[in-house]
């Protein structure tokens, strides 16, 4: 990911935004809160590498890069949907992401259950990825979770 655009939708504290600065990536870190998004430039920002750029947005608002970018996030569950219509939508430059997503949405958007898969199918692939145990969130959520993959279909 070294050099790579990332966004990384919800960010919160910078659970995922730090790993991802740490290997080189330039990360977006779109946060709707206030003291989130501050917390997340004191936190990370490094005024010498210039890798990231926090957005104070929700996803209704979210502007897609118009370059190639891949997405490595843990969104709040109510605006998956929204997300990936938004991601996986004609004319988006995603090239992959990987969200955390509850798990039963996950599994649904991977057997291509989801509203639209007639036209998303043809560019991307949908994997379940690995779950992830309600432990490794504060605090816990009430319901399971998992890794969706996301991948472009070569030309």
């Amino acid at each position: 990911m070294e050099g790579e655009l990332v966004l990384d939708v919800g960010a919160g504290l910078g659970a995922l935004t730090g790993p991802l600065l740490a290997v080189g990536a330039h990360v977006v870190a779109v946060e709707l809160h206030d003291a989130r998004a501050r917390r997340l430039e004191e936190r990370w920002k490094d005024p010498k590498s210039g890798r990231l750029t926090v957005v104070k947005a929700d996803v209704h608002q979210l502007r897609l890069p118009r370059r190639p970018f891949r997405v490595v996030a843990s969104p709040p569950y109510a605006v998956s949907s929204l997300l990936m219509r938004r991601l996986l939508a004609s004319g988006s430059r995603l090239i992959a992401a990987d969200l955390v997503l509850q798990r039963a949405a996950a599994a649904r958007w991977s057997a291509g259950d989801a509203s639209g898969a007639g036209r998303w199918s043809r560019q991307f692939t949908l994997e379940l990825g690995r779950p992830v145990p309600r432990r490794a969130f504060r605090p816990p959520p009430k319901v399971d979770s998992a890794v969706l993959v996301v991948r472009r279909r070569a030309p």
